[in-house]
C-alpha cells in the first residue's frame, strides 16, 4: 500500500504573517505557537520527516496539523480566527454535568468561614464541603473526592 503524499500548505500573505505574529506574542501558548511553526515550515516546502526533526515531534502530529489546516483553509479569517484554527478539537465524553455558574458557587461557599453554615469546624474538609452543596441546592448530588477537585483546580 502506498504511503499518502503530506498535504500542500499555501499560506496567503495574511496568513503567514498572522502565524508568524502569533509565534512571538508572549501571551500564547507554547502548544499554539509549536502547531503554527509546523505549519509555517510545511508552507515553505520542508517534508514531515524535516519537520518531525527541526521540532521534535511525532510524525503523527505534523500530518494531523498539516491536514487539519489544509481542512479549514476554506473557512474566512474573519469567521475562524488562526489561533482558533490552532486550538484542539473537541474531546469525546460526557458533557460536564456541574456548570460554571454551580462551580463559582461551590469556590464561594469554601471561601466562607464553615461556622456562618452552622457547621461545627474550623475548616471545611471535602465531606463537609459536598453536604453543603447539596444542602444548599447548588448541585442534587456531588462526590466529596469531586468537590476537592474542583476547589484543588484554582
Amino acid at each position: 500500500m502506498p504511503i499518502p503524499r503530506a498535504q500542500i500548505v499555501k499560506l496567503s500573505e495574511a496568513e503567514r504573517e498572522g502565524l508568524e505574529k502569533l509565534i512571538k506574542r508572549h501571551q500564547v501558548g507554547q502548544q499554539i505557537a509549536l502547531r503554527a511553526r509546523i505549519v509555517l515550515a510545511a508552507a515553505e516546502g520542508l517534508k514531515n520527516k524535516e519537520i518531525v526533526a527541526k521540532y521534535a515531534v511525532t510524525a503523527d502530529t505534523v500530518r494531523l496539523w498539516r491536514n487539519r489546516w489544509v481542512k479549514l483553509q476554506d473557512i474566512a479569517l474573519n469567521d475562524l480566527s488562526l489561533e482558533d484554527r490552532l486550538q484542539d478539537a473537541p474531546r469525546p465524553g460526557a458533557p460536564a454535568k456541574i456548570t460554571a455558574n454551580q462551580r463559582c458557587q461551590i469556590e464561594a461557599l469554601a471561601c466562607e468561614k464553615p461556622e456562618n453554615s452552622e457547621r461545627p469546624i474550623s475548616e471545611w474538609s471535602a465531606r463537609e464541603i459536598a453536604d453543603e452543596v447539596i444542602k444548599r441546592e447548588i448541585v442534587t448530588e456531588i462526590s466529596p473526592r469531586h468537590a476537592a477537585r474542583l476547589l484543588k483546580r484554582r
